[in-house]
């Protein structure tokens, strides 16, 4: 991410007031300056007197504010990517869900009408089959009647 050993290389110069100016296009804030100005251990350090040991150690230290900066930047932006991503995945789960209950909501609409369909079928056979009943148990009633009419004349001319 950038917190690791960067390569890059950072040029800078102090002038007279020992204000630091980056060369390289990269610029420092004032507290960032500050804090690499600053002794790394609170122990009291001595200053060295010698102008190169300062200068590499402060090159040192703008290497590590640049770096930790850097994989800040990038952390935050990794962060920002990943709720950007949260978001996308939980919009598309919501459309998934939304086709996956209209679907199902389609398939229980198709089916209550096949059964809606199917029972008035039943209804209307349950009818023409009571009808049918009907009219044979009247046709029963003729006959027996008729054959009892039958019966009794028989017993009549027989007696």
């Amino acid at each position: 991410m950038g917190g690791g050993g960067s390569t890059r290389r950072v040029t800078f110069e102090a002038d007279e007031n020992e204000n630091i100016t980056v060369v390289k296009g990269v610029r420092l804030s004032d507290s960032v300056i500050d804090r690499m100005k600053e002794p790394s251990s609170p122990s009291g350090r001595q200053h060295r007197s010698s102008s190169a040991v300062n200068d590499e150690e402060l090159k040192k230290r703008i290497a590590e504010e640049l770096a930790l900066e850097r994989a800040r930047r990038d952390s935050e932006a990794q962060k920002r990517r990943l709720k950007q991503e949260q978001a996308y995945v939980r919009d598309e789960f919501g459309k998934i869900l939304d086709r996956e209950r209209i679907s199902s909501n389609e398939h229980l609409t198709r089916a209550i009408l096949r059964e809606r369909a199917a029972t008035e079928e039943e209804r209307q056979k349950a009818q023409r089959f009571a009808k049918q009943l009907e009219e044979k148990d009247r046709e029963l009633k003729k006959h027996d009647a008729y054959y009892k009419e039958q019966l009794a004349r028989l017993e009549e001319r027989y007696r």
